[in-house]
């Protein structure tokens, strides 16, 4: 017969092994099967049970409140651009540029039309003046525009130099105006409540011309001399047919579209010079300078001369050199 060990010797944990044995103990061989592991804790002995679910709860509710944080955004950037106000903010419509909805074009029509009211006055046709005035300006205001109503001024043209404008109704119109032989520039603030309604809303200011700019170096420093003289005698009988539009003459220069010419408005007096720079053969870009007599004022005899620079596009075939196209320079070409 098999005797059972105190269990208060060992303690609890002698206990608790006795009691788990009443379950594997077969009585009719005597033998202990060993117990299941209890499922109530892990192999390190920590706890594995409400404590790891408080864990996962708290990571579900994170990414919850992820999901719904884009959700949110995603809403509302649409809406709000949708439902963003047309005004500018006050950084935008502080710096002049394009798309403020300004109408320019017509704002410049409309101020060119003011300026040769305003800047046009004797003093014995102040009323005519002040009556064509009426028609640019808010009601109620000076019908002078700030002129004393003594002396006399007038201008020989006037010309839009460009558009300044502030938001979808406000801007400035500067003029280049020409009187007495002087330049100089007029500021015109035009508000327009759209295209087809404008008024000069407040007193234009007289600025100082353009300032003349100092011509970077430049020109062709890499010059083909031998292609400028093969191509001087070949560009002297082309530009006297281009002077007259010569047809007959001129398809025997084009290698493209048809070149038009001058129509005889121009007599060719002389190539004053050719300048090649050097490159690809059989195709290159060069500047002629040609001199032509413009005939007088009045149908007088003895026009005077001018001398303008060309650009031509000019390609070699067959041993001979045509012209593709003619135009005007865009930078300087001499050295």
């Amino acid at each position: 017969m098999m005797a059972r060990r105190s269990a208060v010797r060992d303690g609890r944990r002698t206990a608790e092994a006795d009691e788990s044995r009443t379950d594997g103990f077969d009585p009719s061989d005597g033998v202990f099967d060993p117990p299941e592991p209890r499922r109530d804790r892990n192999r390190g002995g920590r706890w594995g049970g409400s404590g790891g679910r408080w864990w996962v709860w708290l990571g579900r509710a994170v990414l919850w409140a992820l999901i719904i944080v884009i959700v949110v955004n995603g809403v509302r950037a649409p809406f709000e651009r949708f439902t963003a106000s047309d005004t500018p903010s006050a950084e935008r419509t502080a710096a002049p540029g394009k798309g403020t909805g300004f109408p320019a074009s017509a704002a410049g029509a409309f101020a060119l039309q003011f300026a040769g009211v305003y800047l046009n006055y004797d003093q014995k046709s102040g009323p005519a003046r002040e009556a064509q005035l009426r028609g640019f300006l808010p009601d109620g205001g000076d019908g002078q525009f700030g002129w004393n109503g003594i002396g006399k001024l007038q201008v020989q043209s006037v010309q839009v130099a460009g558009v300044d404008s502030r938001d979808a109704h406000n801007g400035t119109v500067t003029l280049l105006a020409r009187s007495q032989d002087k330049w100089f520039r007029l500021a015109v603030p035009v508000y327009a409540a759209s295209a087809d309604a404008m008024v000069v809303s407040a007193r234009p200011a007289l600025l100082p011309p353009p300032a003349r700019a100092a011509l970077p170096a430049g020109g062709v420093r890499d010059r083909d001399t031998a292609l400028e003289d093969e191509l001087t005698p070949v560009l002297a009988k082309f530009f006297p047919a281009y002077a007259q539009s010569d047809q007959a003459s001129l398809s025997r220069f084009a290698a493209g579209p048809a070149l038009t010419g001058l129509n005889g408005s121009v007599t060719f007096v002389q190539v004053r010079g050719v300048i090649a720079p050097k490159g690809q053969p059989g195709e290159r870009v060069v500047t002629a300078t040609v001199a032509w007599q413009v005939p007088a004022t009045g149908g007088g005899a003895g026009g005077g001369e001018l001398e303008q620079d060309y650009r031509l596009d000019m390609i070699k075939k067959s041993g001979n050199w045509y012209v593709r196209d003619v135009r005007g320079v865009t930078e300087p070409s001499t050295p």
